[in-house]
């Protein structure tokens, strides 16, 4: 997908302040069962192609509104991930701005995790635009 450049200098502004965590760093979390939520942020409908398996699904126009039902802990480590790294990067800024401490956004989202052949669930196994 092409992004304009305003989306792509919002975006990298806000990187400045996120953490980034890579895809194999996030693997690696969950394969030690590491208490952390992997959150989608995705549409709905990327959602339903597939996702990460064993996260949880709150897309980026919900997420500063619902996050508190599933993470009331201030602390909880939280990685978010979207398509390709960019919404999710927004979402944990406002997150970030909510209080949350250990929030992360995973580079290169869902397309760089099934790239890797790491595990997923429901739909399509191809990579998203």
């Amino acid at each position: 997908m092409q992004h304009s450049e305003r989306f792509l200098k919002l975006v990298e502004a806000a990187r400045l302040g996120v953490r980034e965590i890579s895809p194999e760093e996030t693997n690696a979390k969950l394969e030690k069962q590491e208490n952390v939520l992997i959150i989608d942020t995705r549409e709905d409908h990327e959602w339903e192609r597939g996702h990460v398996a064993g996260a949880l699904h709150l897309g980026k126009g919900i997420i500063e509104r619902d996050i508190e039902s599933v993470a009331p802990d201030l602390d909880q480590p939280i990685i978010l991930y979207c398509g390709g790294g960019y919404r999710s990067v927004l979402a944990a800024e406002a997150l970030a701005r909510m209080g949350y401490t250990k929030v992360s956004s995973m580079s290169s989202g869902w397309k760089g995790w099934q790239v890797r052949g790491y595990p997923v669930e429901g739909g399509e196994s191809s990579p998203e635009a």
